[in-house]
């Protein structure tokens, strides 16, 4: 049997340490050793911020890889935001995760590896956007003449903001609305986006009225200090508006994405001023001048319209002139009428004298002699048509009564009872349902007239008050019950007679009734009230 090894030799004089001792030194001596470094490397692995608000990503070589991590407070500061695949220089220190024994660096700064990258990833960015159409010409729309209410995408503590707001005063002052964002930093992409939807949300005729035209201005600065306005977001959104849109970024020689996609580009914040409203006295010196105008060619078109018009009324004729012919017309017209007039009577007498000699009694005899030969002619024509009318309809008769033999009226017989039979069934139903309907109908008019019968309402207990004088009238006001007067009180099972007395106090207007002594036997079913 081999002997067990001696634990003694094995002793050594090397420090015992903890898994978490070891981790803490480790930690404190690559802090000291690496407190700030700048690395540059290849962004892998980003996602965007996690909803804590810290990023976390790596940076990549084509040997090695770094974990890296981004706090909230500092992804606010970057000058633009990370993107997968972008080569980049981050600033920050070493740090070790003693959780999982990994190593990262906690950037504090993040520049791209050069101006270079920048550009790639911004013409990369251009054509997809540009592939997609959303800088085409075609898109772009008309700035409007004179907007009533201008809104201004900008830093509402920047400079930019008020040389626009002097500009557009000095040129023609209207309403100017700002929607105040970031012009830098991680945030400022997504606040221009928002910004310029929300203007488009506004709708018109609201508490907030809604702008006529949009201008995004930022100062001038370096690649990396525009680079929010070359956001994606920004320039869907900025295509997509449907106010139109100018876009003053940066000076004359800084291009962005914006620019390309917005209805009309500015060189300054100044520029887009210029553009968004015309001078105000030059609207007023040009309306002055074309009111001069109009005045000037009014007056003299009056001036020729008034040459003309003495001009032919020179060349019409005078009144005695354009009379003179009618004149004439009428004076010969006078001279021939007594003439014309003694013409005309003698004409007529002439017809009257040969009418009169036509209507002579010898002419009046033949004339009737005529017309009773006339009358004998045609009571003959007549006669004779009757004869000949008669005997068709004997012999047809004839023809009748030999086809009715004793068989064929046997037959039409019992045809016609069958069909008197069936007419008679239809007739008893018809009755039938002609009574019912009015029966029911008169069953109901009965009920309405019952219901409308005072009688029935003289049965729940009310009374009816007539004049003893005029039984057909009824007494249906308190005050024509004077205090002696006789009345008739009919009631459901009969009448009595009253008498009315002085008002009550409590009721001033209604009467008190109290028997009185008729002044002569009731009658039958009559007698005195109470």
């Amino acid at each position: 049997m081999s002997a067990l090894p001696d634990l003694a030799a094995t002793e050594t004089n090397a420090a015992e340490y903890t898994v978490s001792e070891l981790s803490g030194a480790l930690k404190r001596t690559v802090e000291s050793a690496f407190d700030h470094v700048r690395v540059r490397g290849e962004i892998s692995g980003y996602r965007g911020p996690h909803s804590s608000g810290h990023a976390y990503f790596a940076l990549k070589d084509d040997r090695s890889r770094l974990e890296a991590v981004v706090w909230r407070t500092a992804m606010a500061k970057l000058p633009f935001k990370p993107e997968e695949g972008l080569e980049v220089i981050a600033t920050g220190k070493l740090t070790t995760y003693p959780g999982s024994s990994k190593y990262q660096i906690v950037i504090e700064h993040l520049e791209p590896a050069g101006a270079g990258a920048l550009m790639a990833l911004l013409d990369e960015r251009r054509r997809k956007l540009e592939a997609e159409g959303l800088f085409a010409p075609e898109r772009k729309r008309p700035l409007p003449f004179l907007p009533r209410v201008v809104g201004v995408v900008t830093s509402p503590t920047g400079a930019v903001i008020r040389d626009i707001r002097h500009r557009i005063t000095d040129r023609f002052p209207l309403h100017l609305l700002v929607w105040p964002v970031r012009v830098q930093g991680e945030t400022c992409g997504a606040e221009v986006a928002a910004a310029i939807e929300g203007f488009n949300a506004l709708e018109a005729g609201g508490a907030i009225p809604r702008p006529d035209l949009l201008i995004v201005a930022r100062g001038g600065g370096s690649l990396e200090d525009l680079w929010g306005f070359n956001d994606e977001a920004v320039v869907r959104a900025a295509a997509g508006s449907a106010i139109p849109l100018i876009s003053a970024i940066g000076h004359e020689t800084d291009w962005t994405l914006i620019d390309h996609a917005a209805d009309r580009r500015a060189p300054t914040p100044t520029g887009a001023a210029e553009i968004a409203v015309p001078v105000r006295a030059d609207l007023d010196a040009g309306i002055a001048g074309l009111n001069a105008r109009l005045s000037t060619g009014i007056s003299r078109r009056l001036a020729d319209g008034g040459r003309s018009v003495a001009g032919l009324s020179r060349a019409l004729p005078s009144i005695d002139m354009l009379l003179a012919m009618p004149r004439r017309r009428l004076d010969d017209a006078s001279s021939h009428l007594g003439r014309s007039l003694q013409v005309t009577v003698g004409e007529k007498r002439r017809t009257f004298g040969e009418s009169g000699a036509r209507l002579s009694p010898a002419r009046l005899d033949g004339l009737v002699k005529e017309k009773r030969g006339d009358l004998r002619h045609v009571e003959t024509r007549g006669r004779h048509s009757l004869d000949n009318f008669l005997a068709r309809r004997r012999q047809r008769f004839e023809r009748v009564v030999s086809e009715l033999r004793p068989h064929a009226i046997a037959t039409r017989s019992q045809e016609g009872r069958t069909k008197l039979e069936a007419l008679g069934a239809r007739l008893e139903r018809a009755f039938g349902y002609t009574q019912q309907r009015r029966t029911d109908a008169l069953g109901a008019v009965s009920r309405v007239a019952a219901s409308l019968d005072p009688r029935q309402v003289l049965q729940r207990g009310y009374a009816i008050i007539r004049d003893p004088n005029n039984a057909d009238t009824p007494i249906t006001s308190a005050a024509k019950l004077k205090s002696g007067t006789i009345f008739e009180v009919e009631l459901a099972d009969g009448r009595r007679r009253a008498i009315a007395t002085r008002a009550s106090k409590t009721e001033p207007k209604a009467t008190k009734t109290k028997t009185a002594a008729p002044e002569k036997p009731p009658k039958e079913g009559q007698g005195t009230l109470f």
